[in-house]
């Protein structure tokens, strides 16, 4: 159970993050998608319950409760992105992404090869190494978005946790993320969790979803038996199609609101015949 103050916010939740396995945290606002990811990085307390960590030691595989690892210990096995990073002045765009490997230097060293090569890794993925020696304070809020994403993944964990890393980002860079978060999972085996306002980016690389309304879980499993237009529609308040496109099986999902957009002959024709008489249009070209 996880709560704020004495109020139950989020509570009989089970999810597990398995290596190479992309897991979406989906649900409206409220419902208690973040509050989860949080708590397992250990940055909300828990009421009730444990986060487990299986790993390898040297006598094999190990299973620990997080509560008993050093900080050290934890940032070396999890990483999370956050949405709430305030952006240090003064700083060029390397010199933030090496903070992710703070876990790994040792105390007042300086950076390694190793470091600087899973530095450069990172940025290369994020595709911000032109942006390398630039001051973060030049940088738009996307660009920074990309420096603080290339600081987690130079963390180098097998566990990484993201909360909703496509918001300000432009439609390019919404896909590379996309990709990027598939290709930690299939190339290099991390588990993933991944918040997720977009229902169409958690259809495009999810394995598993976790669908949560008002702190609790509405549905769990495979994508393909979670969003469905029944599990959407039910949470979401609002109806929800979902479509399967044949030849790929990617699922498409679109809510209907009001308006939804009708094709009505001879107006749509304006769109691109002549409307030099059309009012808007007129007084937007005085003005020009």
């Amino acid at each position: 159970m996880l709560r704020y103050g004495r109020t139950p916010v989020v509570h009989g939740v089970d999810v597990a993050l398995r290596p190479g396995t992309v897991t979406a945290l989906l649900g409206p606002n409220g419902s208690g998608k973040s509050t989860v990811l949080r708590a397992l990085a250990r940055l909300h307390p828990l009421s009730g319950g444990e986060v487990r960590l299986q790993d390898q030691a040297d006598g094999g595989p190990r299973e620990r409760s997080t509560a008993l690892l050093s900080p050290m210990e934890l940032a070396r096995a999890m990483t999370l992105f956050t949405q709430t990073r305030s952006s240090p002045q003064g700083l060029a765009v390397r010199e933030v992404v090496a903070f992710g490997r703070h876990p790994h230097r040792r105390r007042f060293a300086g950076l390694s090869p190793a470091d600087r090569a899973a530095i450069d890794h990172a940025m290369a993925l994020t595709g911000i190494t032109a942006l390398a020696d630039r001051g973060v304070g030049e940088l738009s809020g996307g660009e920074m978005q990309r420096v603080w994403l290339a600081s987690c993944l130079a963390q180098d964990t097998g566990i990484v946790l993201l909360d909703e890393p496509t918001n300000h980002l432009d439609l390019r860079y919404q896909i590379e993320t996309l990709d990027l978060v598939r290709d930690l999972a299939e190339l290099h085996g991390t588990a993933v969790g991944i918040v997720l306002h977009d229902l169409d980016h958690a259809a495009r690389i999810a394995d598993q979803v976790l669908l949560l309304c008002r702190g609790e879980v509405h549905a769990a499993g495979g994508a393909a038996e979670v969003l469905t237009s029944e599990h959407l529609t039910a949470v979401y308040e609002i109806p929800v199609d979902v479509v399967q496109e044949p030849g790929t099986g990617r699922l498409r999902i679109d809510a209907r609101g009001r308006h939804a957009r009708r094709e009505q002959p001879g107006r749509d024709a304006a769109h691109t015949g002549d409307r030099s008489g059309d009012p808007a249009l007129s007084a937007a070209a005085a003005r020009a």
